[in-house]
């Protein structure tokens, strides 16, 4: 009998440190994060007016689906003038590397004409000199006769110099010159062309339209955000923590999270990012003396098993259990 008491008594002490172990227990502690997925503003880089719409908020499009489309009459009007601005440089240089037939004949033609003049020239010196030898004629002919002799001579050579400059047409400069300012032209039309490709909107990554801000028929400036995706197919869970509840914590580990908007099963997810946050996010010190400021940390995770249903801003929760403890 006495042991019986005994051992009943033993049982009520152990119930009861088990009690009070559970209610002097902390409570677990529970850590929420949320989804995230990567988003997309989509803005032109040239400013036009709306003039179609493919898209609507809540539509999922695949990359390189055209969501709007803009125009512009002063691009197209500045690619018809780059267009005309190439063809004249085009033109320029044709001028430089050619060759008219009818210059190069004329210039043999004058050519012709001055050796015939110094033939001339020639003979009527030779008689000069040979008269000056006997007497019969005064110095004063023969000097006039070599200084036309001489002009001849000088003008036959300019002749020469006229027939190869037209034979081989613009110098080496010149034509360099020209062909530069055919590229100058050219890129320039490229350019324009390019504007104008930017006129029409393409989805950058597939996903779903969240935002669209772009009206038929309104103007937008470059750079305004027209419409805006995410990439549901690539989500991500992110929580903020206390750098002391990190101890342990590593890339690559997993650990297991609820997200009540698509399963009540528990999902486990693994580490991809622990990054620190700006000096403001802070747990400030609550004592006067032996306390210390705690950084907050960035926590990125990722589903280890495909999970269907995920989206930006759904809550996830964790019961977080302290690595070094």
């Amino acid at each position: 009998m006495t042991r019986a008491r005994w051992g009943i008594a033993g049982a009520v002490l152990v119930v009861l440190g088990v009690l009070l172990w559970l209610a002097t227990r902390p409570p677990p502690l529970t850590i929420q994060g949320e989804v995230s997925a990567n988003r997309v503003d989509i803005s032109s880089r040239v400013a036009g007016r709306v003039v179609k719409l493919n898209v609507n908020v809540g539509d999922t499009v695949q990359k390189g689906a055209v969501l709007a489309e803009l125009e512009s009459p002063q691009l197209g009007a500045a690619v018809a003038a780059a267009e005309a601005a190439v063809g004249v440089a085009r033109a320029d240089l044709a001028r430089v590397s050619s060759t008219r037939p009818e210059n190069i004949a004329a210039r043999r033609a004058e050519l012709a004409a001055a050796e015939a003049d110094v033939t001339l020239s020639q003979e009527v010196y030779n008689r000069q000199a040979q008269l000056a030898q006997s007497g019969n004629v005064p110095q004063a002919r023969v000097d006039e006769a070599t200084r036309n002799l001489e002009a001849a001579i000088r003008k036959r050579e300019a002749a020469e110099a006229a027939l190869r400059l037209a034979t081989t047409g613009a110098s080496p400069e010149e034509r360099a010159l020209a062909a530069a300012q055919v590229k100058q032209a050219e890129a320039t039309l490229n350019q324009r062309k390019v504007d104008i490709a930017e006129l029409t909107i393409r989805a950058p990554i597939s996903g779903q339209v969240t935002t669209r801000v772009a009206e038929l028929g309104e103007n937008y400036g470059a750079g305004a955000p027209l419409l805006s995706l995410i990439d549901n197919a690539h989500v991500w869970f992110t929580f903020n923590m206390r750098e002391d509840l990190l101890a342990g914590l590593k890339v690559g580990d997993t650990f297991e999270v609820t997200i009540p908007a698509a399963s009540p099963r528990p999902q486990r997810v693994r580490v991809t990012m622990i990054n620190v946050q700006g000096q403001y996010a802070t747990w400030r010190a609550t004592r006067a003396t032996g306390g210390f400021d705690l950084r907050t940390f960035e926590v990125r995770a990722v589903p280890v098993e495909p999970l269907q249903g995920l989206r930006p801003g759904m809550s996830v929760i964790a019961d977080w259990v302290r690595k070094g403890g």
